[in-house]
């Protein structure tokens, strides 16, 4: 019993430790901000709006309702082909057809 009750704190401890590793500090938080519209097909972090699971699931290169996470504060002035730019909003140009 008392090898049990060893066995499970270990494990707790190593879940605990796990879960401390992928939380992130305000600092880091502050450091990125959801951009639409800049990535390329298949790449985007998440939301790609309807009928889409999340992250990898954009069908079109620079697809206004998907987002990827970007050095804050770059977003709209980063320049992409065909005159694009990316947006803090979701954009309704680049979507696929429904």
């Amino acid at each position: 019993m008392k090898h049990m009750a060893m066995s499970a704190a270990i494990v707790a401890g190593a879940v605990a430790t796990a879960v401390a590793g992928l939380q992130t500090t305000p600092a880091q938080a502050e450091a990125k901000e959801k951009c639409y519209g800049v990535s390329l097909k298949g790449q985007n972090d998440c939301k790609a709006g309807p009928g889409t699971t999340c992250a990898g699931t954009s069908t079109i290169d620079y697809q206004g309702n998907a987002w990827t996470l970007v050095p804050k504060g770059t977003c709209e002035t980063m320049e992409l082909p065909g005159d694009r730019h990316g947006s803090l909003t979701e954009l309704k140009r680049d979507l696929p057809e429904t």
